[in-house]
């Protein structure tokens, strides 16, 4: 499973990162950055989270 940012979606709410800080980072802004494209083992709820907490669908998964 993969974790894919749409930079030019991501509006810089930061809401992403509170249910998943291991798997994304925010800038001084609040603009998401993911830290690894590909979702380790265990971790595939609070990615499912973090994309379904992203108001503008700047995050998705890929299966």
């Amino acid at each position: 499973m993969k974790l894919l940012l749409d930079s030019t979606r991501c509006q810089g709410y930061g809401l992403c990162q509170e249910p998943a800080p291991q798997l994304i980072d925010v800038d001084e802004w609040g603009y998401a950055q993911v830290r690894e494209h590909d979702v380790p083992p265990g971790t595939e709820d609070v990615a499912e989270a973090a994309v379904a907490a992203c108001p503008n669908s700047a995050l998705r998964l890929v299966k």
